[in-house]
């Protein structure tokens, strides 16, 4: 099943009202973008997914193993440069941090679990975003 997502704007600046049916989160730009930064901007919203990915990644496969993780956190920083020809590179930073009772060879695995998660997988695939239609009816809805 696709995963969905609507997007309706807001009255002030550039908040955005974005849903899954289900749940609601305000999106928004900074201020220095003419947005009244009351909430994550589309980059933010980027990275926190890939964050939230590979922190559910670690507990998930802790849990399946029975390894005692207490917390994970997981910081990540993006940098992204525009080439003379207007292509963009991105390049990010993860820090990741498992608490727990944990062997050394027990953290590197839950790290490179992390990394093979599935969002992290998915920005490093190609992606095909077809342009956008006038029409609000998706195929296949």
């Amino acid at each position: 099943m696709p995963t969905k997502i609507s997007a309706k704007h807001g009255t002030i600046g550039f908040q955005t009202i974005l849903s899954n049916g289900r749940h609601a989160i305000i999106g928004d730009e900074p201020v220095n973008s003419k947005g009244t930064d009351l909430g994550f901007s589309p980059t933010d919203l980027v990275l926190a997914g890939l964050a939230m990915c590979k922190t559910a990644t670690v507990r998930f496969i802790a849990r399946k193993k029975g390894w005692n993780v207490t917390e994970v956190e997981a910081q990540l920083e993006q940098v992204v440069k525009r080439s003379q020809d207007g292509k963009l590179t991105t390049h990010v930073q993860v820090a990741l941090q498992i608490e727990g009772d944990l062997t050394n060879e027990q953290r590197a695995e839950l790290t490179r679990e992390a990394d093979a998660c599935y969002i992290h997988r998915m920005l490093q695939s190609d992606f095909i975003i077809e342009h956008a239609a006038e029409s609000l009816e998706l195929e296949g809805a």
